[in-house]
Order: C-alpha cells, then structure tokens, then sequence
C-alpha cells in the first residue's frame, strides 16, 4: 500500500479553511476522501483525523468553554453519532454518497441565498442541533456545518466558539471511532495514514489560527460556502459518472 501525498495535501487544505471557515474540516475532507477510497474508508479516517485536529484546537483556543452548550449540544451529539454509525453500515455506501452530496449543495445554497438566516438560542434548539449534528456525523463522516448553525446563534466570541465545536467534536470522534472499528471501516489502511493525519490535524489548525488574525471570518465564510457548493457538486457528477459509464 503506497501513501497518496495528493491526499495528503487536500487533507491539510481542508483543515485550514475548515478552521477558518468554522465548519469543520470533514464538510471538506469527506467528500474530498471519496474520490482516492472508498465511502466507509473515509469514514474512518475522518474519525482519526478529527481526533488530533479537534486536540490541537481544544489547546490553542482553550479559553472560554461554554459549559452549557457541552451539555446541552455535546451528549445528543454523542448519542446520535453512535445511532447514525450503527446506521452506516446497514445502509448502502452509492446512496450515502448521494445523500452526501445533496447535503452539501442544500446547505451552502441555502446560506448563499439566506445568509440572514437565525436559529433562536434555546434549549430546544441546541438539543435538536446536536442531535442532527451527531447523527450527520455518524452517517455521512460531517456534522460540524449544522453544528456551528446552531451555535452561531449564541454568538459567541471567535475563539468560545471554536474551542466549544472542538471539544464536542472530539467527543463526537472518540465515539464514532469505537463504532467505525467494530463496523470494520479502520484497518491497516487508515491505521497506515494516522501519523500523516495526526499531523496534518496540528499542522492545519495552527496554519488555520495563524490566518485568521488576517482574513475576517464572515468574508471567508461566505468563499468557504462556494467551496462546499463545488464539492457538493463535484461528488453528485462522480456519482453520476460512475452509474453511467
């Protein structure tokens, strides 16, 4: 098994702008991990990327931990990524996929179009955020998009929300890799690549930090939506090229 460096290096991308953007790096790593291996393949390498990327943030963005939402955001979240890794391998890889990429082309078209759009910052709201997050998650390898949906709407400052979303998620990988494992997605392939991800995980976080001081979010967030549109499209026309040709 050789390692694929161009993988690697689209890894590294999707951390920086995932950190940046605020969505998380598996609305990009996933569907992009999806044109060198299989769907549950990247399924587990997201849950050991993730791992060491969600590390290095909960450190350098340590300050501000809002409790409350690790409550009321992260235990849904942990118990509805178990539910949707279960589900992952019941249902077929082709339709995830799909499912995937319609996903993608819905969210950043949506907030493309309705970039004023508000969820009030409630019990409710953040149950049921974490709840589809960590679902989301689990059967599809992304939820940090309807994560930080969710918590915008507490508008907490930059470096709360980050630190916040990276703990959750870390609860969420710690989860979700028990249950990809039994499910059989990490094996001497993914384990091959951990080093290299482990380290791209530290490395694009603080690149991501770095960048942030230089580029307002909002102006980067609206290119990061263009960039999950192209992806979501991308992922719909392999799709189609696979059944057709």
């Amino acid at each position: 098994m050789k390692v694929n460096y161009i993988f690697l290096l689209l890894a590294l991308v999707a951390e920086i702008i995932g950190t940046i953007g605020g969505f998380g790096s598996s609305v990009f790593f996933v569907p992009l991990g999806n044109f060198y291996f299989d769907f549950y393949s990247v399924l587990g390498m997201t849950a050991i990327f993730h791992l060491s990327s969600n590390l290095s943030k909960i450190f350098l963005f340590k300050k501000g931990l809002d409790k409350k939402l690790l409550l009321y955001i992260g235990v849904p979240s942990v118990l509805f990524v178990i539910i949707g890794g279960f589900l992952s391998k019941i249902a077929d890889s082709a339709i995830l996929e799909i499912v995937l990429g319609v996903f993608l082309v819905v969210f950043s078209l949506l907030f493309l179009i309705k970039s004023e759009i508000v969820i009030l910052p409630n019990k409710k709201n953040s149950i049921i955020g974490g709840s589809l997050s960590g679902f989301s998650a689990g059967l599809l390898g992304t939820g940090g998009a309807i994560r930080g949906l969710t918590m915008a709407a507490f508008n907490l400052e930059k470096s709360a929300f980050i630190a916040t979303s990276a703990f959750i998620d870390f609860m969420i990988d710690f989860s979700r890799t028990f249950v990809y494992y039994g499910n059989g997605y990490i094996g001497k392939q993914e384990l091959m690549y951990l080093p290299f991800l482990f380290a791209i995980g530290l490395i694009g976080t603080y690149l991501g930090k770095k960048i942030l001081h230089y580029i307002p979010q909002e102006k980067f967030r609206k290119l990061s939506l263009i960039f999950i549109l192209f992806i979501g499209l991308a992922t719909i026309t392999k799709l189609a090229f696979d059944y057709w040709g």
